[in-house]
């Protein structure tokens, strides 16, 4: 197994985390904050998918699938539309609601453009640095083992938001 399909197989669970994330709550039990502050299983999705999406957009230079494909308008959040949840305010993190089919399908757009931008690369492409500001610079193999693995934690994230709001 080279490295890309590493990266693949990893992206590739994706969906499976997020449908289980997701699973059986309504719209208001996504937005439902188990703490003050606390994310919510909305936001966690959507943010997952707005980082992945817009670093691999970035990484392949394409347009995000958050608005080349209708993404922005479907969730039609009031976020700026260039928000992709880094930094977020709790104000702004309750601003995420949606239904667990929107988060699901967009969730699912950009795991989908990941696999095809994996699906173009050797495993040589994996050594091109793509960031030479940090020490050591940044590869893109590195960077995209870094989207795979803020979207896996907050999937779990996710996952374990879930679990306390079916227990209450």
């Amino acid at each position: 197994m080279n490295g890309i399909d590493v990266l693949t197989e990893g992206f590739g669970r994706l969906d499976d985390l997020v449908a289980t994330a997701t699973s059986d709550l309504t719209e208001d039990q996504l937005a439902e904050r188990v703490g003050p502050e606390a994310n919510t299983v909305a936001w966690l999705v959507w943010h997952l998918a707005r980082e992945q999406d817009a670093q691999v957009a970035a990484l392949g230079g394409t347009e995000e699938v958050w608005t080349a494909d209708g993404w922005a308008e479907k969730l039609a959040l009031p976020l700026d539309p260039s928000d992709n949840g880094y930094g977020n305010t709790p104000e702004q993190v309750a601003q995420v609601r949606a239904s667990a089919d929107l988060l699901v399908g967009y969730a699912r757009a950009s795991t989908a453009a990941s696999l095809a931008y994996l699906r173009g690369l050797s495993d040589a492409d994996l050594d091109d640095v793509v960031d030479p500001g940090w020490d050591p610079p940044v590869t893109r193999g590195v960077r995209l083992l870094s989207v795979l693995d803020d979207a896996v934690q907050h999937a779990g994230q996710a996952a374990f938001v879930r679990g306390l709001l079916l227990d209450r």
